[in-house]
């Protein structure tokens, strides 16, 4: 028996929807021949996970229009801890189910033209950079049922822009509530930087809809132009009545460099695509991945990078930590392209299990067209090693003490290279939550 994933929108619904906001004829197009899509397109086949029980088609696609904050004080305690107290952020979003609560961005960027705002108002007051990219260099439509179902449903996100020659000293910052429990977020993340610019972009999603089911159906987009880079981290904190799909997709052209910094911390079904195109001669990739399971949730987690410019690097880290009788599947993938030449490509993927029931699957995979090239891979999947916690506990460490620096030991090359320090110290205390 599978759910049923027919939806209860139609074409007459994403017409209107797409009216009320204003949207450009492009883009009404776009939803409604994506919804046309997803009725014969299949759902993804992530490796060795089922999806078919999954809930994609319980959820309310729409929300009240929520009141805008003045101040960040007025948000709620949990959400003030995305934030930097000592350092009060210039540029920042909160979109509160569907809503900007609250938007700020430094005069002097607005200055040199880096666009930062939310995709509605992006649709309207940018729409030639939003239709240059939108849905096109790094994902597709027709990919699968999900992606179609996300362009038809979009009602999210926020789109970027720097400039040729800008350079961004400080970060970008945006938080998704999830505040609704009944609420879907089909959000939509563009990020662009154009030739020899570079900034640090972080975005955390939060809910706490331990109970009501909804969907998070996410598409990000990073495209990095000749010679730019884009640092991106995500905290993603969604509670277990959602079930996620997120693809994080980048596309790094002559000499550019995506580094990705992700901490996947859901309590519900999630299935997670990160994948890079390395398209550029001497391009360049960081992946890295941390992420905590629990209870009876199943995860699976693929990192991808594929080379074919010449002398490109891409290099994949993953970690896990499983408990309970949760279940992760950890893909890191390598592919170098024929011509590729030069090309190296690197991979980790690491499981620590701490129960019985906990199961781990790390798959190395190497995927090698072209000669002259380097490429290796490390995987292992295990519980905590005796001869450390005894090594510890010799030292007058409690054994519960012992095991929680062992883990946060084993997690920290993915955490220690998150950019913002109040997200790095939430999600270390994300980790401690759900580890005890």
């Amino acid at each position: 028996m599978t759910v049923d994933t027919k939806l209860p929108y139609d074409k007459q619904y994403i017409e209107q929807f797409s009216t009320d906001r204003n949207e450009p004829e492009w883009m009404k197009s776009l939803r409604q021949q994506a919804l046309e899509q997803a009725d014969t397109l299949g759902m993804p086949k992530p490796d060795k996970t089922k999806i078919t029980r999954w809930n994609f088609s319980k959820f309310k696609h729409e929300s009240a229009e929520t009141n805008k904050i003045s101040s960040l004080s007025e948000l709620p305690a949990n959400i003030q801890d995305f934030l930097d107290k000592d350092n009060i952020p210039e540029n920042l979003i909160v979109q509160r189910n569907h809503s900007v609560a609250y938007a700020a961005l430094n005069e002097e960027l607005k200055n040199k033209g880096v666009i930062f705002t939310d995709i509605f108002t992006a649709l309207k007051e940018h729409e030639d950079l939003v239709k240059r990219y939108y849905m096109k260099d790094a994902v597709s439509v027709d990919e699968h049922r999900l992606t179609a179902l996300h362009t038809a449903l979009m009602n999210g996100g926020v789109f970027v822009y720097v400039p040729k020659n800008v350079q961004l000293e400080d970060p970008l910052q945006v938080i998704f509530w999830q505040e609704d429990p009944e609420t879907a977020l089909f959000n939509h993340v563009l990020v662009v930087a154009d030739d020899n610019s570079s900034l640090t972009y972080v975005e955390n999603y939060f809910s706490e809809n331990h109970e009501q089911e909804t969907v998070a159906n996410i598409v990000t987009e990073v495209i990095a132009h000749n010679n730019a880079q884009i640092s991106f981290g995500a905290v993603d904190n969604f509670a277990a009545g959602t079930t996620t799909y997120v693809n994080r997709r980048g596309v790094a052209y002559r000499d550019a460099k995506i580094d990705w910094a992700l901490g996947q911390m859901n309590d519900g079904n999630t299935v997670s695509e990160n994948i890079t195109h390395l398209v550029g001669d001497n391009s360049e990739s960081n992946a890295k991945t941390v992420s905590v399971g629990r209870g009876k949730q199943i995860q699976n987690f693929t990192a991808n990078i594929v080379h074919f410019g010449k002398e490109s690097e891409g290099h994949i880290l993953q970690h896990g930590v499983m408990k309970d009788s949760a279940t992760s599947i950890f893909n890191g993938i390598g592919k170098i392209e024929h011509g590729a030449s030069k090309s190296n490509a690197e991979q980790e993927s690491r499981v620590l299990m701490l129960s019985e029931k906990a199961r781990g699957d790390a798959n190395p995979i190497l995927l090698i067209d072209e000669d002259d090239v380097t490429a290796g891979h490390a995987a292992s999947v295990g519980r905590v090693d005796p001869m450390q916690l005894y090594y510890l506990m010799s030292r007058g460490i409690t054994q519960k003490e012992a095991e929680r620096l062992v883990i946060h030991g084993f997690l920290a090359p993915v955490v220690n290279q998150l950019p913002i320090a109040s997200v790095k110290e939430q999600l270390t205390q994300v980790i401690e939550k759900k580890v005890y």
